[in-house]
């Protein structure tokens, strides 16, 4: 009955946390990432398909039902990463008691991954969903072996799909170590028999089956989706590890209270690798923790290539709790927990302080909130949000101006149009069918002239346009159709001439081309 209190407690809470927390700021190219391309899928557009996308497809198409169910809103925008908070706020619940934790415990350190999830940014996001996903996954592998629950093996490989299909990492690299564990675990360990192998296989068929089943049901070229998903972001990735710089401040200092909570696991790790273990329980706790280490290793790695804010402080109380468990179940060090318990108030402290209430992640950290405005003044169906963006931090009334303004232009102009733009809600709110051929713009999703890949989304760009009849190009944002891309479509094409309409408003007129390319 207890529990039953708890776990209502804990999802009302996290639910509740990220919905208030996503009304406090936007940070237009992160916040608005998954909006207009959920509302192409409702209208029949399909990522890989239909635009260019590099990043995962699977929030994309999550944040369309929620649309389809609550309309299309910023509450029902928000409410998608409240869910996913949620999930695993009580996923985390469930394992920390299944390690042995007392359920107050769980409870404790549960909330403190609600507040350091999804709260930072609000909306639904790539890397949270990502990382989330393969938290999920790791606790699916881990309850798979210390439970025997074959449920556990099943939907290990879904959760691992569904991280990769939201971000390409961190899912690879914890793959290839649930392989490593899995070979351990069957031919030394016995902590797993063929009847768990058996339930693992089936997991990752079925998966393949629905992805194969998703793609064909849409018509969406897998040679699109290689290309897209795969190979240019791969082009890049290899980029970003021959600039990784490994130095203290990047690998350690950073990632501190990290190494904090994960001391006494990897402490209480080594005494049951090294003690001679009399029995499974022993064992598998052994490789759960060992699990544990090197799954840190993998997320703090994957942090590092991602270049971005950090976003993975909320896996400290998670580090803590196991911690804690084995701190108390093999060592009885009171003490130790107690030092435990500090560092979990102290980080949680700084780190909420740090990413929701001021913002850091959506570089909103010196901004004044009390300068905010109602976003409702954009449109009604932004409900509660208090507006305030990092390049207006001191004057959000001029950029609400600038984009009703810009909305009641764009409702006014009837003939074909496509949206390039960070604020990705103008297509929702206005209706405009005709998606962008690309889902968002910046020097990382639009190809350099330089990379082999660019001829081929070069190709993909200017076909949508001739295909759907395209008369004009609406960029909303400073100086966005300056991208090499864009002032390249105008060099080459004569009848390409921009023109700037106001402060965030360019317009490439396309009607005198008889074809752009």
């Amino acid at each position: 009955m207890k529990n039953k209190i708890y776990l209502i407690f804990l999802g009302i809470f996290s639910l509740t946390i990220n919905q208030f927390f996503a009304n406090k700021g936007v940070f237009p190219i992160d916040s608005f990432l998954i909006f207009d391309p959920a509302f192409y899928i409702t209208s029949g557009y399909h990522p890989f398909k239909d635009y260019w996308l590099i990043t995962g497809p699977f929030l994309d198409y999550i944040q369309s039902l929620f649309f389809l169910i609550f309309g299309i809103s910023w509450f029902s925008y928000a409410l998608h990463a409240s869910v996913v908070n949620m999930a695993i706020a009580l996923f985390s619940f469930h394992f920390l008691i299944n390690i042995g934790l007392k359920n107050y415990y769980a409870l404790l350190y549960s909330l403190g991954v609600s507040i350091l999830a999804y709260p930072p940014i609000g909306t639904p996001f790539i890397d949270h969903h990502s990382v989330i996903f393969s938290v999920m996954a790791l606790y699916s592998f881990s309850l798979g072996i210390l439970r025997k629950k074959n449920i556990f093996l099943f939907f290990t490989p879904f959760f691992l799909v569904i991280s990769f299909f939201s971000k390409q990492i961190p899912s690879p690299h914890l793959l290839v170590l649930f392989i490593i564990f899995t070979f351990i675990c069957f031919f030394f360990t016995k902590s797993l028999n063929k009847k768990n192998l058996i339930y693992l296989i089936f997991g990752s068929l079925f998966c393949f089956l629905l992805i194969f089943v998703i793609f064909a049901i849409n018509q969406i070229p897998i040679n699109n989706f290689l290309i897209q998903y795969i190979f240019y972001p791969l082009s890049l990735g290899v980029e970003r590890i021959d600039k990784l710089s490994i130095d203290f401040k990047n690998t350690i200092t950073q990632f501190k209270f990290i190494y904090f909570a994960l001391i006494p696991l990897a402490f209480c790790g080594l005494i049951l690798f090294i003690k001679k273990r009399k029995n499974l329980i022993e064992i598998n706790d052994t490789i759960i923790s060992f699990l544990f280490l090197f799954s840190a290793g993998i997320f703090i790695y994957c942090q590092l290539l991602t270049k971005n804010q950090i976003l993975i402080f909320f896996l400290i109380p998670i580090f803590l709790g196991c911690s804690h468990a084995y701190i108390l179940k093999y060592l009885n060090k009171k003490y130790i927990v107690y030092l435990i318990l500090i560092v979990f108030v102290f980080s949680l402290t700084k780190y909420h302080l740090r990413f929701n209430h001021n913002k850091k992640f959506m570089e909103l950290v010196n901004a004044n909130f009390d300068l905010a405005v109602n976003a409702s003044q954009i449109d009604s169906r932004f409900g509660k949000l208090r507006w305030i963006t990092p390049d207006y931090m001191k004057n959000p009334n001029e950029e609400i101006r600038l984009l009703v303004e810009v909305k009641n232009i764009l409702s006014e102009e009837k003939e074909k149009k496509i949206i390039v733009t960070d604020y990705q809600f103008f297509s929702s709110f206005l209706k405009n069918d005709y998606p962008s051929p690309n889902k968002w713009y910046d020097r990382l999703s639009v190809p350099s002239d330089k990379s082999k890949y660019y001829p081929i989304y070069r190709d993909f760009f200017l076909r949508k346009l001739n295909n759907n009849k395209i008369k004009h190009i609406f960029f909303i944002g400073k100086n966005k159709h300056n991208m090499s891309f864009f002032r390249e479509l105008s060099y080459k094409n004569k009848c390409i001439i921009p023109r700037k309409i106001n402060g965030l408003l360019t317009e490439f007129d396309i009607n005198q081309c008889e074809k752009v390319f």
